[in-house]
């Protein structure tokens, strides 16, 4: 396989992570991490489940992906997302050492790898790493535009 049908496998799995999420009316975003291909952890968002605001996809994956190796370095790993991650889940991964991050699509309003910031080749951190964007991002665009737009919908019905 391609680099390229490599990363759109990988997605894939993100994006069942996502649909995950919707089926419980969670932001849709999902990751995984893979290592050696194979999946060693995802997660999807699970803020309004857990009443968590640090419960993002990607902070709960590599919680369970450093776990799972028995160590807070997951090195030789990539992280695939469906977003764009935020300030927070990017700290995670440079503090993960992480060497390799693929998102689908940008988040212009919170965005920490390209839209806002990016920080995954900023000089002053000690961990910089490779970034990949625009992996499905058609779909990944489209499951959060149909979610919020399904909640405002519910939210004007309501007379919210």
């Amino acid at each position: 396989m391609t680099r390229e049908r490599d990363h759109a496998y990988w997605m894939d799995k993100a994006i069942a992570e996502a649909r995950r999420a919707e089926d419980k009316e969670e932001v849709p975003i999902g990751c995984v991490i893979v290592k050696e291909g194979r999946i060693i952890a995802r997660a999807h968002n699970l803020r309004e489940s857990k009443q968590d605001p640090a419960a993002h996809a990607e902070l709960l994956a590599v919680r369970k992906a450093a776990k799972k190796l028995g160590s807070w370095r997951l090195l030789d790993c990539t992280l695939y997302v469906t977003l764009e991650p935020c300030l927070m889940c990017m700290g995670a991964i440079i503090l993960a050492r992480i060497p390799q991050v693929v998102f689908g699509c940008f988040d212009p309003k919170a965005g920490a790898a390209g839209s806002l910031y990016d920080l995954s080749n900023d000089t002053r951190l000690n961990h910089r790493f490779a970034l990949v964007s625009g992996i499905r991002e058609a779909e990944c665009s489209r499951l959060l535009s149909a979610f919020f737009s399904r909640l405002r919908r519910r939210r004007q019905q309501c007379g919210a």
